[in-house]
């Protein structure tokens, strides 16, 4: 589990469409720093060191899991992708974007490129009042003051306005659902999403325990044989641990990820086991059924049966390599029919069949951004 910590940053803005400038620096934030917790009004104020137009400023609160060497460099690449020059000069200047860290958990840093809590902090309005109006009480490590003293000890005389326009906090995944359940083809890389989403925002994760089930290898050997064992042993263990893990409440987690939802027993079934095999398996699945706790989104990660083999290949289990493609075919259409018969589930679906989420950062943020801005 990656640790989280508490970080304050102040945004400022004097170049183009200042408010728009803002509110996407904070979704920017909120997809690549961490989850914003607290957003502060906005606040116009002249230029502080020099000549130019007057600024909008806000500050908010983020918790993340980047290092304080990692979050500067993710700072300065949001600005810079929102159009922030620098110069070499170290004058100062107008600018579309402007993100200062404040304070970095109770830290003391002093490096070459980053001193923490910001050096000039305490000298100025425009950073004090909107870091006031959201940590009153936070402790400035150096001064050992709150934050609000520290603004009624400020010498700063320039003249601060608050604005009637607002920006707004962009909504973590652990704010918007309590249970995640990831779904999809063999090789489609649930488990792997699930994990990272368990990784970088603390969920409970329930993983699915196929390795330990005695009745697989045999079933790829021999389907004929096997698929009605392996089928109900599935189904009986995937009923224990949802039942279990969805029941028990973690407090130190932010909500339930798992890798697998108890329908998929269902859909395994209607393609290994024989007609009558099925009518038996499907009573005791509905009485099973009506007791699982339902997940706030269902996102099934599609992929195509090419890539789904090669990924198959990749990752090297024994008793997957001679899975066929008319197989992996046939599960896919049993997800469709599920995905569109289910109509009590909220379902998202979304294509992989391009994207490397686990190796490539942006492909893993469309995943996640696709996740939380879903509607339903």
């Amino acid at each position: 589990m990656k640790i989280v910590r508490t970080t304050y940053l102040s945004l400022g803005s004097n170049q183009g469409e200042k408010l728009n400038n803002l509110q996407k620096a904070i979704d920017s934030i909120g997809d690549e720093v961490g989850a914003i917790h607290k957003v502060s009004s906005v606040y116009k104020t002249k230029s502080w060191g020099f000549e130019s137009d007057d600024f909008l400023n806000c500050c908010v609160e983020v918790s993340t899991s980047l290092n304080p060497e990692d979050l500067l460099t993710t700072i300065l690449k949001i600005e810079e992708k929102l159009g922030r020059i620098r110069s070499d000069d170290n004058e100062y200047s107008a600018r579309s974007i402007d993100i200062d860290i404040l304070l970095f958990d109770d830290e003391i840093i002093f490096s070459p490129n980053l001193i923490v809590p910001h050096p000039r902090m305490l000298e100025r309005k425009f950073v004090l009042v909107p870091l006031t109006e959201i940590a009153p009480n936070y402790r400035h490590t150096i001064e050992k003051q709150t934050i609000l003293m520290c603004l009624q000890n400020c010498t700063d005389n320039g003249i601060i306005e608050k604005i009637d326009e607002t920006l707004t906090r962009p909504i973590s995944l652990f704010e918007k659902y309590n249970y995640i359940a990831i779904e999809g083809n063999i090789g489609a890389g649930k488990t792997s999403l699930a994990k990272m989403i368990g990784d970088d925002y603390n969920a409970k994760l329930v993983l699915e325990r196929f390795a330990d089930n005695p009745f697989l290898p045999k079933y790829y050997e021999d389907m004929e044989r096997y698929a009605f064992p392996l089928e109900m042993s599935f189904l009986a263990d995937r009923y224990n641990q949802l039942s279990d893990d969805l029941a028990q409440f973690d407090l130190f987690k932010n909500f339930i990820v798992s890798d697998y939802y108890i329908f998929k027993s269902l859909i395994f079934a209607q393609v290994s086991l024989h007609k009558d095999e099925y009518a038996l398996y499907r009573k005791v699945f509905d009485v099973m059924y009506k007791e699982i706790s339902k997940p706030d989104i269902y996102v099934y990660l599609y992929q195509n049966t090419e890539r789904l083999l090669k990924n198959i290949k990749k990752r090297g289990r024994d008793y997957e390599q001679n899975i066929e493609p008319e197989y992996l075919e046939k599960i896919h259409a049993g997800y469709s029919t599920f995905i569109k018969s289910e109509k009590e589930l909220n379902t998202l679906v979304i294509d992989v069949s391009e994207l490397d989420f686990v190796n490539n950062q942006d492909n893993y943020r469309y995943i996640i951004n696709q996740i939380s801005e879903f509607k339903g």
